[in-house]
């Protein structure tokens, strides 16, 4: 197919194009499964890991995404992780969200391409390679799982509430202030699960699996497709502060409505009652 002028690209352009480079990175995972023992892993970082298949994915990704939209800049960990997602088409990719999880065989690993435009998200894709579930979503037009309509959970009590979250393993310092958080949160709530791919965390938020998901330290490329999913499902997503979430590094709370309100009103006291409000 010819490539897509960046300046006349359609919403549903934009996600044709996220799903065809979603699912070639998801091929080239699903491919090495059978290989995995004797994958070299490289370390970025405490408990972070990469191997020759995240890169392998991103390869296919870069591919699609320079034939299909040339004049996009490419927002991921390993590709141009400094661009700045407000500036003209932006492509946000992880090719293999979850790698720990994919090294060890634990079924809970993705493939996530998001499309902005001038810093607004239009479309987005999360492949959960191990189940084969497609979630998709565009701007205006609603999310999908499977090609099914999906929306958040309409629970409102928190101690019948499943919560998401994800451990600050790349930054152990905030670990004692997560704890105070983790904490209060779980006395409240019926449980917490943490699976280890924020991508796949906020879909489960989006088809209602989870009813609201927080995570202190996440990369743009880990939370670009799963937050359109959220809000186009009807939910929330914001950061600490209970600002509109942004294209940026940081710390993000989502859920629906009225468990998103709950947990943020949660985590900010367990933090204030220590006075920790950073």
């Amino acid at each position: 197919m010819q490539g897509i002028q960046a300046t006349d690209s359609s919403n549903d352009d934009l996600l044709d194009i996220s799903l065809d480079a979603a699912r070639r990175g998801a091929e080239v995972v699903r491919a090495a499964t059978a290989q995995r023992d004797k994958l070299v892993w490289e370390t970025k970082g405490h408990s972070d890991f990469v191997s020759e298949v995240d890169k392998a994915s991103e390869r296919e990704i870069d591919g699609i995404i320079k034939r299909r939209l040339p004049q996009a800049i490419v927002l991921g960990e390993e590709l141009s992780p400094t661009a700045i997602a407000g500036k003209g088409i932006v492509v946000i990719a992880d090719p293999l969200d979850g790698t720990t999880n994919f090294l060890h065989g634990y079924p809970e690993y993705s493939v996530s391409v998001a499309i902005a435009r001038n810093g607004i998200l239009c479309a987005g894709v999360v492949l959960n390679v191990a189940r084969g579930e497609e979630f998709t979503a565009i701007k205006g037009g609603g999310a999908f799982l499977n090609g099914k309509r999906i929306r958040v959970s309409n629970l409102r009590e928190p101690g019948r509430a499943l919560i998401g979250t994800g451990f600050p393993f790349k930054n152990i310092e905030k670990l004692p202030r997560y704890l105070e958080q983790f904490s209060l949160v779980m006395r409240g709530t019926a449980g917490i699960r943490r699976a280890g791919s924020a991508a796949l965390d906020l879909s489960n938020v989006a088809c209602g699996r989870f009813d609201a998901f927080w995570e202190l330290v996440l990369a743009p490329w880990d939370v670009a497709a799963g937050i359109l999913m959220v809000l186009e499902a009807g939910g929330i997503v914001t950061d600490l502060d209970g600002n509109q979430a942004e294209l940026q590094a940081g710390s993000f709370v989502a859920g629906n409505p009225a468990m998103h309100a709950w947990l943020l009103q949660t985590v900010r006291r367990a933090n204030m009652s220590k006075g920790k409000t950073e």
